[in-house]
């Protein structure tokens, strides 16, 4: 399995926003081949990012998605302004060594 984690620190004022923008997403890795389940994670102290984590069966998955139509297609959309941002966002990837729910 293969993962990959998005730190994305957000303003405190536009954490409603951001959320909302996720529970409206496109939808379309949904589809991706590969693709296992999305978690967006909120941070308890608002200083912290929030964290995106992607579960795909293989890095050549998760590398397929990427460069997809459907992958520009849902990032594409309407996204905050940059103002909502506190820096850029750092992506990060891992392959998994232990996976408790696989025995």
């Amino acid at each position: 399995m293969f993962v990959t984690m998005n730190r994305i620190p957000v303003r405190p004022e536009y954490r409603e926003r951001f959320e909302e923008a996720f529970r409206q997403r496109a939808r379309l890795v949904d589809q991706a081949p590969g693709f296992l389940r999305n978690l967006v994670l909120r941070p308890k102290d608002p200083g912290d990012p929030y964290i995106v984590l992607t579960f795909w069966e293989s890095e050549a998955a998760f590398l397929a998605w990427t460069q997809s139509p459907a992958f520009r297609e849902g990032h594409a959309r309407g996204t905050l302004p940059k103002e909502a941002f506190l820096e850029p966002s750092r992506l990060e990837a891992y392959a998994v060594v232990l996976d408790s729910e696989a025995g």
